[in-house]
């Protein structure tokens, strides 16, 4: 009842948001909820009026584009991103909304033998034999690629796996290198791989060296139109934006 009646209220407001003048909402947003934007911003603009116009990276790039000054009205970021811009000034604390929660997972070649990642020790031992890997360059700013290279240290094998990794700088291009051959094994957040081509999910990370992120969306203090900006951080918490997290591979909320 609760759902549906939250259901209600946003179907409402986005309704007498079409009876107002439409605004553009300028939009940065994660990587990591890049297929969830691209799905659901047309339908929202369907629903409003509004139009979005959205630039996606990683965590480090979007924080450094707001903090040199650049006006936006909504971000959707790890929490920690968030807090960052928040702590800053940047954003409005009072207006954040959790939309999602994610992990990392590990690819290979479609149809390829998967490896054991089951355990932190089955883990260590895959990546020692496999020939290649692949994950975000932590110098990117992405979360997950500062994240693997501690999972690297602490299994006690960085200085190894050093000749033998190949950093990529998005999900796409380690999709690619996997695809193609080119890295045995890659790694990034999964809601990023699953719908790439040519790769298979092995799964996530072992529980123990695991780091579940956790996207949020914010209004910023110098957001043009607050209200516009709102309606679209409403809409990406219906049950229809749910259902589309869900199918990203993400747990909504």
């Amino acid at each position: 009842m609760r759902v549906a009646l939250l259901a209600l209220a946003v179907l409402v407001s986005l309704g007498q948001v079409r009876t107002g003048e439409a605004a553009e909402i300028k939009v940065l947003c994660a990587n990591g909820m890049r297929g969830v934007i691209e799905e659901l911003g047309p339908r929202f603009e369907r629903a409003t009026g509004h139009k979005l116009a959205v630039s996606f990276g990683t965590l480090g790039v979007i924080v450094d584009r707001v903090q040199k000054g650049e006006t936006v009205d909504v971000v959707t970021l790890p929490r920690q991103g968030i807090e960052r811009l928040v702590k800053d000034g940047k954003a409005d604390g009072g207006s954040i909304a959790v939309l999602a929660r994610a992990g990392i997972g590990v690819i290979v070649r479609r149809g390829a033998a998967k490896p054991d990642i089951s355990t932190p020790e089955a883990l260590k031992r895959s990546l020692v034999a496999a020939k290649s890997i692949t994950y975000l360059d932590p110098a990117a700013g992405g979360t997950s690629g500062a994240h693997f290279a501690k999972v690297l240290d602490r299994l006690g094998i960085a200085a190894e796996m050093k000749s033998k990794t190949v950093l990529h700088p998005n999900a796409r291009a380690a999709g690619a290198l996997v695809a193609n051959g080119d890295a045995e094994i890659g790694i990034n957040l999964i809601q990023e791989l699953i719908a790439l081509p040519g790769i298979d999910l092995v799964g996530p990370l072992p529980a123990d060296l695991q780091n579940t992120l956790v996207f949020a969306a914010v209004i910023m203090t110098d957001a043009k139109d607050r209200t516009a900006a709102k309606s679209l951080i409403d809409f990406l918490r219906t049950p229809e934006a749910m259902s589309v997290i869900k199918a990203t591979g993400m747990d909504p909320g």
